[in-house]
């Protein structure tokens, strides 16, 4: 998937000459936490977010400026720090030049630079023009969209089996001489473990093949030093049940 087939197409911008309260006001009404910045050209210049909203002199979070600092950084990051926190205009208070990406951008790509930059939301761009905007919940609107329900025709038993086991056995935390068995899309593991993770890896593993209903946990836990072994929890629950 790409950007172009996640991205929200109207995209609530404001300009640079925009209020600060106008833009407050209109993030609070449309309840999202970013705002596009766009000049009179449809030219994308900035970004606004909450938090450019955080150091205010108005709601008295402006920061306390020490002599110390302004002798270390000189006064221009005092001077930045004043129009911040009291300018009157967006263009004033935003991220100029954000960070941005096309609309063949992939989703992996868009999520390396959301963790990489520590950002929210992503504008995607058609050269410099603002042609829709990327957020974290898009992302998620993409997952929950995902039709993982669809019927597959080859999801019988037997399929079922061949690619569980395919897609545990080609990873170096493979269960030793892993088994699975499946009936009616349920799916049992069995086989030594020598990592407790291992085990939630070879379930998700499982419980990410097409037609898997169900995976039961039946892989022991050992120990080749010792020869020390432990069943799983699932079979550990059965037995003390009995």
């Amino acid at each position: 998937m790409r950007a172009h087939h996640i991205m929200t197409r109207k995209v609530i911008s404001v300009s640079p000459d925009t209020s600060v309260v106008e833009a407050a006001n209109t993030m609070l009404q449309q309840h999202i936490s970013g705002l596009p910045v766009v000049n009179e050209a449809g030219k994308l210049v900035g970004i606004v977010s909450e938090g450019d909203f955080l150091r205010r002199v108005e709601i008295g979070t402006g920061r306390k400026h020490r002599r110390w600092l302004n002798l270390l950084f000189g006064p221009g990051r005092a001077a930045a720090d004043f129009v911040h926190e009291q300018g009157r205009k967006v263009g004033e208070i935003m991220t100029p030049d954000p960070l941005t990406v096309t609309e063949d951008a992939t989703l992996e790509n868009i999520v390396e630079v959301m963790e990489k930059n520590h950002v929210k939301r992503l504008p995607v761009v058609r050269g410099d023009q603002l042609v829709g905007i990327v957020t974290r919940a898009n992302l998620l609107q993409a997952l929950a969209g995902l039709a993982r329900d669809v019927p597959d025709p080859t999801a019988d038993d037997d399929h079922i089996r061949n690619r569980v086991f395919a897609a545990i056995e080609k990873n170096d935390w493979k269960p030793i001489a892993l088994r699975v068995a499946v009936r009616n899309g349920i799916v049992h593991l069995g086989g030594a473990i020598l990592n407790e993770r291992s085990r939630q890896a070879a379930i998700v593993a499982a419980e990410n093949i097409s037609g898997v209903r169900q995976v039961h946990d039946h892989l022991c836990w050992f120990d080749p030093v010792t020869g020390a072994h432990l069943y799983s929890p699932e079979d550990d629950q059965l037995r003390r049940a009995i």
